[in-house]
């Protein structure tokens, strides 16, 4: 598959590789796309910058009012519920798709692409240093000490965490029907952070996001510990992975 190695300037976030997003918009048959749990609207800008009218849908309001803020018309709804109201797209993305159904997510999308549409869901996998890796697990399980999430996986190689995400994907994408067979993209490049861009960043991941303040605040001192020790920043090797594929029929 054709992968494009970028090396990637500090900053607040990844919003993924501009080659994912010129793949995705160089096979988009029109330039309307839907942005499923876009966040504070980091990917959604990237589309606009190349040309796309975006919506965005999220479930959490206090994110929709930034990404609003930022410039990207979103509802608030989750994707299983949300109202299309006759409206077609042609092409939905999804950087959220472990939190939506995989079934009920892709007929969703399934009902709102145009024909030749393209569905894509990506993730960014990131392995941090054992360092970083450790103190963050250990962080999160103590701060979440009934979640349900193997904070463990923070310290595995990220593939592999995330493969039975891309499984369920792509075989959500088949139970619904209506698509091509899906498709699997790599994109690796890496990333720089300083202590403060990274703990930035993390109250915007997973689990977090939902973590009282006072929760939060004992996470990112232990892991801003963790990188004072490494001399206040790292480098880390991502890839951003996407799980793809066109809407067929003519309806």
């Amino acid at each position: 598959m054709p992968c494009t190695t970028r090396r990637r300037p500090r900053g607040p976030g990844p919003g993924g590789p501009e080659a994912l997003v010129e793949r995705i918009v160089s096979g988009s048959p029109g330039p309307d796309l839907l942005d499923v749990g876009c966040g504070t609207g980091i990917a959604a800008r990237q589309f606009q910058a190349a040309g796309r009218t975006v919506l965005g849908v999220d479930p959490d309001a206090r994110m929709a009012d930034i990404a609003r803020r930022l410039g990207t018309e979103v509802e608030v709804a989750t994707f299983e519920a949300w109202d299309p109201a006759g409206r077609g797209f042609d092409t939905v993305v999804a950087q959220s798709w472990h939190w939506v159904d995989p079934v009920a997510g892709a007929a969703v999308a399934k009902r709102v692409l145009r024909p030749t549409g393209r569905f894509a869901a990506f993730w960014h996998v990131f392995q941090l240093p054992p360092e970083v890796a450790d103190a963050y697990a250990a962080a999160c399980r103590r701060a979440m000490p009934d979640s349900p999430i193997d904070f463990r996986a923070m310290t595995r190689q990220a593939v592999d965490v995330y493969r039975p995400m891309l499984a369920k994907a792509a075989g959500g994408i088949r139970e619904a029907g209506g698509f091509d067979e899906p498709e699997e993209w790599a994109f690796p490049w890496e990333w720089s952070y300083t202590r403060d861009a990274w703990l930035d960043v993390m109250p915007t991941q997973g689990a977090l996001t939902r973590l009282p303040a006072g929760a939060l605040a004992s996470v990112l001192e232990e892991v801003g510990a963790a990188i004072d020790a490494m001399g206040g920043r790292f480098t880390m090797p991502c890839a951003t992975v996407a799980v793809t594929a066109v809407r067929t029929g003519s309806a």
